[in-house]
């Protein structure tokens, strides 16, 4: 078992469900725990070296450029609807990473 993929691949369905946990309880905590999560997420896939590094790592991205604007329209802004709504696009690009994590998988497992 490779434990660095199992850190990886946790962190990055952690982002996921936190972002979704947040979407159930509008609470600004769990959208700063959220966000915090899916920027160690970011963090790890800088250093993957796999078939589709690339997507994932942007995907990640799009994920941070959600969830960190949303933390501020929550906290600074008071406009909870808003950081709802950018949450989504969090989740949506976060599914769309859990996708390229399976096509992934799926394409290594073919190798052997």
């Amino acid at each position: 078992m490779d434990w660095g993929k199992v850190v990886y691949i946790f962190f990055a369905l952690m982002s996921l469900t936190t972002t979704v946990g947040f979407l159930f309880d509008h609470n600004t905590i769990a959208l700063f725990i959220a966000a915090s999560i899916n920027l160690v997420s970011t963090f790890l896939k800088i250093g993957v070296k796999n078939l589709l590094a690339a997507e994932l790592f942007a995907s990640s991205l799009v994920a941070d450029l959600h969830l960190i604007p949303a933390f501020l329209y929550a906290q600074l802004a008071g406009d909870m609807t808003a950081a709802v709504a950018m949450a989504v696009g969090a989740v949506v690009s976060n599914l769309f990473s859990m996708a390229l994590v399976l096509v992934e998988s799926s394409k290594v497992r073919e190798e052997f």
